[in-house]
């Protein structure tokens, strides 16, 4: 009778602990995930920063579905740019047992008692694109070159302008943008436009008729357009009352279109008054049809499906017991420790090559564009 018993209360344990797995098994995407256990390391956290931009929807899918077709579970999290809720979903996901954690960050400095909970739990951490900064608790970066961002953009301005080739001298007028100051990309992507704008800024053939110049005068909190066309529209109030803007560094795509919906209410891109040259980043749909249109002048096309791939990979090589690929090892220190990192090249897109880059790889459908 007492070995019976037992049997049964073994029994009944397996089918608790079946339920209470299942239940785990429901990613906040709504959606249950049907595939078994994977001997490679059961379920991966995905903590991805906002759906309200189109690039970091596609990155939550394209890391999921990677990770899946490796046969892994994955939970997949959006903080809606909060950061406090992103660390309480890590938090979750710790206390539900993931193998390992894929995060890009809200705000890259807020992590650390967390990252601490994970690596007690023997969790390791992917930083995803932005790297979180002040803690030992990352184990990689997967990423672009991000300084190369910049460059392609700053790049791109003085060669519409004319400056490269010494077709023209100026002086041009340029107002400058970059991201938020809590994302650590922020000040690579400026770093890297600056590299080359400052040359034609000493020389006074670029001019920055605002006098803001500096990183912190510059930065848009949380890549926000609508806080980009705020300031877009009081520097034209201010600055440009007389003078025509001829160029403008924008970072990121959502802020690209807050830019231009501040120069077309003052009349920029009538035939009197053509819109200056405007960069952009991420390849967003809305910003490919600007470019098609000629509104918006450019973008860095960044193809989020093998950053994917990368940071799936480098989670697949850790619960293997495997040395992740890197291709960089110098440059991304973060503060507690220097973060090996692999790194993917972006691309330059403009009205000339939209249709190879972007179209005819997959990353967008030709209908989109209609």
């Amino acid at each position: 009778m007492r070995n019976r018993r037992a049997a049964l209360a073994a029994i009944a344990g397996a089918a608790s602990l079946a339920l209470t797995l299942s239940a785990c098994g429901q990613n906040s995407e709504g959606g249950s995930e049907e595939s078994g256990d994977s001997a490679k390391g059961g379920t991966i956290g995905i903590a991805m920063p906002t759906k309200s931009s189109e690039r970091w929807i596609a990155d939550g899918n394209n890391v999921k579905k990677d990770l899946e077709s490796k046969g892994y579970k994955t939970q997949l999290v959006y903080g809606e740019d909060d950061p406090d809720q992103q660390v309480s979903q890590i938090e979750n996901l710790i206390t539900q047992g993931v193998k390992a954690l894929i995060v890009a960050a809200i705000d890259n400095k807020s992590m650390n008692n967390v990252l601490q909970q994970a690596k007690d739990a023997n969790i390791p951490v992917i930083s995803y694109d932005r790297l979180i900064l002040g803690t030992q608790n990352v184990d990689y970066y997967a990423s672009f070159d991000n300084e190369k961002v910049g460059e392609l953009q700053g790049t791109y301005i003085v060669e519409k302008l004319g400056l490269k080739d010494g077709s023209k001298k100026g002086p041009f007028n340029i107002e400058l943008f970059a991201g938020s100051n809590d994302d650590n990309n922020t000040r690579y992507f400026f770093q890297g436009a600056m590299n080359v704008l400052q040359p034609y800024i000493d020389k006074k053939q670029l001019v920055v008729r605002s006098g803001q110049t500096k990183l912190n005068q510059v930065t848009t909190l949380r890549w926000d357009g609508g806080t980009a066309q705020k300031r877009m529209d009081d520097i034209l109030t201010s600055a440009y009352k007389t003078e025509r803007v001829d160029a403008v560094l924008s970072p990121y795509d959502g802020i690209s279109i807050g830019i231009l919906s501040a120069l077309k209410s003052d009349d920029y891109g009538s035939k009197s008054k053509p819109l200056p040259v405007v960069t952009g980043q991420d390849a967003e749909v809305a910003s490919v049809k600007s470019i098609i249109a000629d509104q918006q002048s450019m973008t860095v096309y960044k193809d989020t499906r093998e950053l994917a791939k990368v940071a799936s990979n480098m989670v697949d090589a850790l619960l293997n017991d495997k040395k992740p690929e890197v291709n960089d090892t110098k440059t991304y220190d973060n503060g507690a420790k220097v973060v090996p990192a692999y790194l993917l090249e972006p691309v330059a897109v403009d009205k000339g090559n939209y249709q190879k880059e972007v179209v005819d790889s997959g990353y967008i459908k030709e209908s989109d564009l209609k």
